[in-house]
């Protein structure tokens, strides 16, 4: 069994902080209404403000839910990077390739001490790094494992089983419905085109649309923490107003997230401490703006807050409770990161876990060889052929 230690933390502030290589999109695709996988960006969807005073209960008898009870794996990311490779002509090479989600639990950890985490782990593919970037100034290759990681899926279910079988509080609505709340939300907010294609029709009867979670429109960019490299795949909710023409330059995205108008410093305490994880998320895949709609206890949209990601750790410890440091989760995920690189060293299948209120991060393996289904095996026969016959 091997241990990462999250404390002490006070190890992670001082020095000098880790170096971040902004996130650049490299590929995209697209679930529809039936959450149907397509390499395209027909799910791509455009930031307008709701209606304040909408209902975010509204609809909810006829909400189409995404049903995520069956595995996924990495399977829609890897279809997506095998397209890249292929269009490109060359490997997408990192460290790490994963879902954002992944990422956001372990960089929250020094912050989250109650919820714990399962995610299991397999390299595939030693890579030799030649690139100035990932070689830091050095003249001679460097050898690298590269290594996978997913959500322990049956981890996933039992959580969240265990989170609807607690009973609400006194007038507090249900786990399903607050959860309906934020997807509700995303609907008010969103437009199937830029403001100027779309009819006015449309954008006053959002209110009256179906909520349907299945489509997604999923960003995978290339991304850097301390001396990792990473490629990461993950949903975003929208664009301010529309790519760029250079495929280099930043995209305005826009993140949604729904909270509790605070009204009290309990509730302005919990609040930033939502903020954590509204600010790595976005962080994470490069997205600048989050929009808040704040509700009430009923679900009515009572205010809008436009936040720059950029700026949210320092309103936090400037002008909040200083609940979390960003620096610090940046430093603890760029040291976890070289310490997943050295403990990850075999073939098979490894857990990592975090157990409820543990002060220790576990990595071990629980299978000696095989990729336990994290890598489809399109993937692995693709890779294992020649790279000269990797456009056909």
């Amino acid at each position: 069994m091997n241990h990462f230690n999250i404390q002490p933390l006070n190890r992670f502030v001082t020095g000098e902080s880790a170096s971040i290589r902004r996130p650049r999109e490299i590929a995209s695709f697209s679930y529809d209404d039936a959450h149907h996988f397509h390499l395209d960006d027909r799910s791509l969807r455009y930031y307008y403000p709701p209606r304040i005073g909408a209902s975010l209960s509204k609809g909810f008898d006829t909400f189409q839910q995404l049903d995520d009870t069956a595995d996924d794996h990495l399977d829609a990311l890897l279809k997506t990077l095998i397209d890249r490779e292929k269009r490109a002509g060359e490997r997408c090479q990192a460290d790490v390739i994963t879902w954002r989600g992944m990422l956001t639990k372990l960089m929250a950890t020094p912050f989250d001490q109650f919820n714990g985490f399962e995610m299991n782990a397999t390299r595939f593919q030693v890579v030799i790094y030649r690139t100035p970037w990932c070689l830091q100034g050095m003249s001679h290759q460097k050898p690298m494992l590269r290594s996978f990681i997913e959500e322990n899926h049956v981890h996933k279910l039992e959580s969240r089983n265990t989170q609807h079988q607690q009973a609400p509080h006194p007038g507090a609505a249900s786990q399903d419905l607050m959860s309906y709340w934020g997807y509700k939300f995303e609907t008010l907010s969103l437009l199937p085109a830029t403001w100027a294609e779309t009819s006015r029709d449309y954008i006053e009867s959002r209110e009256n649309v179906v909520v349907n979670n299945n489509a997604q429109y999923c960003s995978v960019v290339k991304t850097g923490i301390g001396k990792s490299r990473l490629i990461l795949g993950g949903e975003v909710d929208a664009l301010w107003d529309a790519k760029p023409s250079r495929a280099d330059d930043p995209i305005n995205w826009v993140e949604l997230k729904t909270a509790a108008t605070p009204l009290s410093d309990r509730d302005i305490l919990k609040y930033e401490r939502k903020l954590l994880k509204f600010w790595v998320q976005s962080f994470l895949l490069g997205v600048p703006k989050i929009i808040v709609g704040f509700r009430s206890k009923d679900g009515i949209l009572q205010s809008l807050e436009e936040l720059d990601t950029n700026q949210i750790p320092r309103l936090v410890k400037q002008k909040g409770k200083g609940s979390w440091d960003g620096n610090l989760c940046i430093n603890f995920a760029a040291a976890f990161l070289e310490w997943l690189k050295d403990t990850i060293t075999g073939d098979g299948v490894w857990r990592i876990r975090k157990k409820e209120k543990a002060t220790v991060v576990e990595a071990f393996k629980y299978e000696e060889s095989g990729y336990g289904d994290i890598l489809s095996q399109e993937f692995v026969e693709y890779r294992l052929r020649p790279e000269s016959e990797h456009d056909t």
